[in-house]
């Protein structure tokens, strides 16, 4: 068996502070065990405005963000999924909200660019999110494979579109790694049913991470960064504040749902039948 962490954290508009911040807990993950450690969504910046992330944007492979992840791999000897990170386009006005992962020798393995954009308005509580303004979707399905498992990798709302997750078990994924910035009314009716439904209809672990508490620009984040198994079994959770949570990955456990519950080998959708059948 292998541990995984995810970090929660409030980041707020001073990368730097975030930065110092992201580096403790992930400091802290390394000291439990875990060999990979996933951070939350815009872990190094919760901007004043959506357009502040335009304005810290980086060159892939190049910028503080970037090295600043290569080097806590590095030093921690473990594997770390960068959140995100706002990666430019050839649009100086947005950005790709890249999750980028990082061997334990600093070596970028992986990019996933959040495909579903979080464009809505919620009447609860008057909030209003218009995120294809300044940043581009993604539009490939990424499955690596590390030391942990295969790693299937997604961002935030994507969680909201199974189809997404259901490629990746398609292509073997057995953990899923989920850096979010769920809102407060929406994290509150939909985080945890929907992590969870995504472990279990795809069999698979799935490392949530999320931002949680108040932020500068007047934000409320749900938090509550949980580490779900293939049976939807929660095996650590943080309700609120900055911290930690870590599980074992154990894939003898995993394999052994997946040979006795064999539910990925039963799907058949509409095409495959006909009427009468």
């Amino acid at each position: 068996m292998t541990r995984v962490a995810a970090v929660q954290m409030a980041s707020g508009p001073n990368v730097h502070a975030n930065l110092f911040e992201a580096a403790r807990l992930i400091g802290r993950a390394a000291e439990a065990g875990a060999r990979l450690v996933v951070l939350p969504e815009n872990f190094a910046l919760m901007g004043l405005t959506e357009w502040d992330k335009v304005e810290i944007r980086e060159r892939e492979g190049d910028g503080l963000i970037q090295g600043f992840l290569a080097d806590q791999a590095r030093r921690n000897r473990i594997w770390l999924v960068g959140g995100t990170v706002p990666l430019a386009t050839d649009d100086d006005s947005k950005v790709r909200m890249a999750s980028l992962l990082f061997d334990d020798t600093g070596e970028q393995r992986a990019r996933y660019d959040k495909v579903h954009l979080f464009d809505v308005q919620l009447t609860e509580s008057g909030e209003k999110y218009v995120e294809s303004e300044t940043i581009e979707p993604g539009n490939r399905v990424v499955v690596v494979d590390t030391p942990v498992g295969r790693l299937g990798m997604a961002v935030c709302y994507d969680l909201r579109f199974p189809e997404l997750f259901r490629r990746m078990a398609g292509e073997g994924a057995e953990i899923i790694a989920l850096p979010s910035a769920f809102t407060s009314v929406t994290g509150k009716a939909h985080w945890e049913v929907l992590v969870r439904a995504r472990a279990i209809e795809n069999l698979c672990y799935v490392v949530a991470s999320a931002q949680g508490g108040y932020h500068a620009n007047g934000r409320e984040t749900h938090g509550d960064s949980m580490i779900v198994d293939p049976w939807g079994i929660v095996a650590d959770r943080l309700p609120r504040g900055s911290g930690v949570v870590s599980a074992e990955i154990d894939r003898n456990r995993l394999s052994d749902i997946r040979r006795t519950f064999p539910v990925l080998s039963h799907r058949r959708i509409a095409c495959d039948m006909t009427e009468g059948t």
